[in-house]
């Protein structure tokens, strides 16, 4: 049951507001918990027991969490000063030792699930060149729909817990809903506790401006995803199934077409995903935010996929940097090296552990892997090389401010961001790279002259209504980077403008969508994930 479809549009979600609306406020709760986990079921079925688990898990570590810091205070009331301190440290440790355990469990059932099968078998292709008889036996496991996102998102409580940001919650059920709300199970957004829980467990009625604003909001996420990311489907699958049976010019309208269709889909379903909880009253956190008007990679993961990055800034990257081994290993870099290069090197070894954790957290291949790499290094260098442009740009008195300056560096951004899209979706490195390399030495418009790049499943039609949706989203992309809020001057029109409008994002899907007879439903691109 996808989102954008009938049983979930057109049975399910009503139902579930049905059922919300008559039900006495304090229960409204139950509603959605239960809704939640018939959703979950659908999407994984007994994989289910996956999702209880963690969250029966993180509910105990959590009190578990709220009894040590009880007994510390209780032990610390009548003690004088230095012996609060050692009672204090032997907390700590026990504290550490427990959040020790909880990640160890969480973390290593995720990469039991998601990646033994990966380990495996290069660790049996590595056995095999070096003439060990060893293998390490490789089974199929089922992996439950958006584990990796509800593992983070129960990580996060937990970390928060033991750092004291919250208090831990004794509601069973609040945190269950928490973990399993289902606009969020299958792709996010990663949501924090504090942010979320208390809202959803309100249980607010239903109001004529959440209901309509959160109807807007799915249909331009369908829109969004059905006509655009979905009908470039089948041209992207095409090109990379056999990317060595094209030219350099095919191969560079695979890769741009794949980071359209990627952002199209994971914004579109991250649209309908906000709109829906919009509709109970509910504010999720936005997971984009215009990316492709970066001016730097670095910029860029600011702007997508939002909760995600935040998340490795949060738990990876400033708990790394601000450790007291790497302030040591700081302070050595700058003195060896300046305060510059220095500040640069030491920051990148928890940038590293970020962008391997970010390639890992997307998929097990080496694919996914270089991604991150690809990325760690682009933002290092830029790092390193951002002064020197900046006092180059000032001896050669050109204006970074300067419209034309913001485009080109605009343009070099997505250029970057397009290569590392072609690695993200190649079924292999060798793959990527020959992708990569047909691009600079077998560029060739010949696929045009002959009409072959129509017949890979986008016609001239097709690609005119690519265009034209587009081009919409830039302009309404663009007044959204300049502040103007959209939804809220549309709602200020008069009825028949607003309807107008409404209408026309209707029969923008219903005409355009890529559905009907024949037609394999295209899943969500990031649940895969």
């Amino acid at each position: 049951m996808q989102y954008c479809s009938v049983a979930f549009l057109g049975v399910f979600l009503p139902l579930t507001l049905l059922f919300y609306c008559v039900i006495p406020r304090r229960k409204r709760w139950l509603v959605l918990l239960i809704a939640s986990y018939i959703f979950f079921w659908s999407l994984s079925g007994k994989l289910l027991i996956y999702l209880l688990f963690s969250t029966f898990s993180i509910h105990h570590f959590g009190l578990w969490f709220d009894k040590l810091y009880k007994d510390r205070q209780v032990a610390i009331a009548t003690e004088d000063k230095e012996e609060k301190k050692l009672i204090k440290k032997e907390y700590d440790r026990k504290a550490k030792r427990i959040m020790f355990l909880a990640v160890v469990i969480h973390i290593g059932l995720l990469l039991y699930l998601k990646y033994s099968t990966f380990f495996g078998m290069n660790f049996n292709s590595l056995f095999e060149l070096m003439g060990w008889s060893f293998r390490f036996k490789i089974e199929k496991i089922l992996i439950p729909i958006g584990i990796s996102f509800y593992t983070l998102q129960g990580l996060s409580y937990i970390i928060d817990v033991y750092k004291g940001k919250i208090n831990a919650d004794s509601n069973l059920g609040r945190l269950a809903l928490f973990m399993a709300f289902f606009p969020c199970i299958m792709e996010g957004p990663i949501c924090r506790y504090n942010d979320t829980a208390l809202d959803l467990y309100e249980g607010k009625s239903l109001e004529y401006k959440n209901i309509t604003f959160g109807i807007q909001r799915i249909l331009w996420g369908m829109m969004k995803k059905m006509v655009v990311a979905d009908r470039i489907n089948p041209f992207v699958k095409k090109i990379f199934l056999d990317i060595d049976k094209f030219d350099g010019f095919v191969v560079l309208m695979g890769a741009i077409m794949y980071t359209i269709q990627l952002y199209m889909d994971f914004s579109g379903t991250m649209d309908m995903v906000i709109g829906v909880a919009e509709m109970f009253g509910i504010k999720l956190p936005e997971n984009f935010r215009q990316p492709f008007f970066s001016k730097n990679i670095s910029d860029f993961w600011s702007r997508w996929h939002i909760t995600l990055g935040t998340w490795f800034k949060d738990y990876i990257f400033y708990p790394v940097s601000l450790s007291k081994p790497m302030k040591k290993v700081t302070l050595v870099f700058r003195k060896h090296l300046g305060k510059h290069f220095g500040a640069v090197l030491a920051g990148s070894v928890a940038l590293f552990l970020v962008w391997i954790s970010n390639g890992l957290w997307h998929g097990a291949a080496w694919t996914y892997i270089f991604f991150g790499l690809y990325h760690f290094c682009l933002i290092v260098l830029g790092n390193i090389f951002t002064p020197f442009i900046v006092s180059l740009c000032k001896k050669l008195k050109i204006n970074r401010q300067n419209i034309v300056y913001q485009v080109l560096q605009i343009c070099k951004t997505c250029i970057f961001i397009m290569f590392g899209e072609l690695i993200f979706r190649a079924n292999t490195l060798e793959s990527a790279f020959l992708g990569i390399k047909k691009i600079f030495t077998d560029f060739s418009l010949l696929s045009i002259k002959n009409g072959v790049i129509f017949n890979l499943g986008l016609d001239r039609h097709d690609m005119l209504i690519i265009a034209i949706v587009c081009v919409i989203v830039f302009v309404i992309s663009i007044l959204k980077e300049r502040g103007i809020h959209i939804r809220e001057e549309v709602a200020k029109k008069q009825v028949v403008v607003r309807w107008s409008l409404y209408y026309a994002l209707i029969l923008m899907v219903i005409i355009f969508g890529a559905y009907g007879y024949g037609y394999k439903p295209v899943d969500p691109l990031y649940a895969n994930f």
